[in-house]
């Protein structure tokens, strides 16, 4: 490949990764080309995108946009697919959910021993793709801590209120008493 030539292809990756922190990383196998398309096409619709890179490149491109993975990491073992969001803000455990999704849908025979997922990179870090895919997204997040926060309040409520309701109720018994006695 001449100088110009990879250049331009490294210019062309780092439009691609520009402001790109989160990511899957696949290896490819025997992946036949009808079951490629249908992959690509699939998480296309998504909104994401699918790119086999060259592994020198790829390492090239990600330390200059500083992801910091190693090297001799088996992210880049082998041919290599890497798969982002092309919608801002979407979480990387949103983007794991929708690969495995794809991955263990109806078309699962087809992609069988032929993805092997490497990996995930959040925030710039690699990451098991296991561990990304539980993790909360942004919304979530925010939601689990508001609970947090009105979880005290609730019970604090609940406690001022039960001796009143406690009390209401025995009224209620000894009035329902008095009018059962009266009728009679």
């Amino acid at each position: 490949m001449s100088k110009v030539v990879k250049s331009m292809e490294l210019e062309a990756i780092r439009k691609d990764f520009a402001g790109v922190k989160d990511m899957v990383v696949m290896g490819v196998g025997k992946l036949d080309c009808t079951a490629d398309q249908q992959f690509r096409a699939n998480l296309r619709k998504k909104m994401i995108c699918v790119k086999r890179i060259k592994n020198s490149m790829a390492r090239k491109v990600l330390c200059e946009q500083g992801i910091k993975i190693a090297a001799d990491s088996p992210y880049f073992a082998g041919t290599t697919l890497y798969a982002w969001s092309s919608v801002a803000g979407m979480a990387i455990a949103e983007l794991c959910r929708a690969i495995d999704g794809e991955l263990t849908g109806k078309q699962k025979a087809s992609y069988k021993d032929k993805l092997i997922l490497k990996g995930a990179v959040a925030e710039g870090l690699p990451i098991s793709f296991d561990i990304a895919k539980k993790l909360p997204t942004r919304l979530e997040a925010i939601a689990n801590v508001v609970g947090m926060m009105l979880a005290p309040a609730g019970k604090i409520v609940s406690q001022l209120r039960a001796p009143g309701a406690n009390l209401a109720s025995q009224i209620k018994t000894i009035s329902e008493m008095e009018t059962a006695a009266i009728g009679a």
